[in-house]
């Protein structure tokens, strides 16, 4: 008995933090192939997404574009350190459990980042899958950077409907019909789907994401966010944050702790197809919890 609730202590749970547009529905395919193969894990919603999601009756079929464009959406006004204090508060949940690894998806990155500088004690590991994680330079300025260049912007530009300002959130219409849009998305996001399966991927996203992407104050910090492992899992066919960028964001990262840097690794998908097939990402995942494993029972 005594032996169990040893191993039982030092079993990570890998929490899942998703996207912009995204929610914890998207993470169903890897939550399987991580169970089946032993490992814990728990797929979080951040505020205003999943079932706190706003879906403006316009967004429905047939849409109506004059209400889909005005209707008010629940993530008005919510800000990265509502995400942050949401997070800290699951991580404090999971950390009960055993030691706790912390997976950011692409923006989901950056809350990510916010909550290792405020709560470092909440995490034993942080693995980013092509996720923002500011050091040098914010988030919106690494957007403007020359890694950044050739990311086709005009494609979700031309998804997005009403005034940012004016509903104080991101709204997109991803059930447009729009062939050309549809098509950019495909090669912008997940070019090796089949259309089905960019299409199923696509109607799990929500139409709303909050403005906030943080500040100066939410780079990372050498003293918290630095003192924590972490794994970059670089995606080699990524169009939407290109390869040329995941390389920076690690070289800023060790160059800011480089005594503590990134554990690389790679895999050959777009931004999204690792969910979709999610097999090589849950073996990776997992040899990555066996290793903090067995740190945590031998520390």
């Amino acid at each position: 008995m005594t032996h169990s609730a040893k191993s039982d202590s030092s079993i990570p749970t890998i929490v899942l933090i998703h996207g912009a547009f995204a929610n914890s529905f998207t993470f169903a395919p890897l939550s399987a192939e991580l169970a089946l193969r032993g490992v814990r894990s728990a797929a979080v919603d951040l505020p205003g997404h999943g079932f706190e999601a706003t879906f403006p009756i316009g967004y429905q079929a047939p849409q109506d574009r004059e209400s889909m464009t005005s209707a008010p959406g629940r993530l008005r006004g919510v800000t990265l350190a509502d995400n942050v204090e949401h997070l800290a508060g699951v991580l404090a949940r999971a950390k009960e459990q055993g030691p706790v690894i912390v997976l950011a998806h692409s923006r989901g990155g950056i809350t990510l980042t916010a909550t290792a500088n405020a709560h470092p004690d909440l995490i034993d590991h942080m693995v980013y899958v092509s996720a923002w994680a500011p050091v040098a330079l914010e988030t919106a300025e690494y957007n403007t950077e020359p890694e950044m260049a050739e990311v086709p912007t005009a494609t979700l530009a031309a998804a997005m409907v009403g005034d940012p300002l004016e509903l104080g959130l991101l709204r997109c219409n991803f059930r447009s019909s729009d062939s050309d849009l549809l098509e950019g998305l495909h090669s912008l996001f997940c070019a090796e789907a089949a259309p089905d399966e960019f299409r199923t991927f696509l109607n799990s996203f929500q139409p709303d994401e909050n403005l906030d992407i943080g500040d100066a104050s939410d780079r990372a910090q050498a003293g918290t966010w630095g003192t924590i492992d972490r794994t970059y899992i670089r995606l080699g066919e990524d169009r939407s944050l290109p390869l040329a960028m995941q390389d920076r964001l690690i070289r800023d990262g060790d160059d800011l702790t480089p005594d503590n840097p990134y554990r690389v690794r790679t895999l050959v998908s777009s931004h999204l197809g690792w969910m979709i097939r999610p097999a090589e990402a849950a073996e990776q995942l997992a040899s990555i919890a066996a290793e903090v494993a067995a740190r945590t029972e031998f520390s």
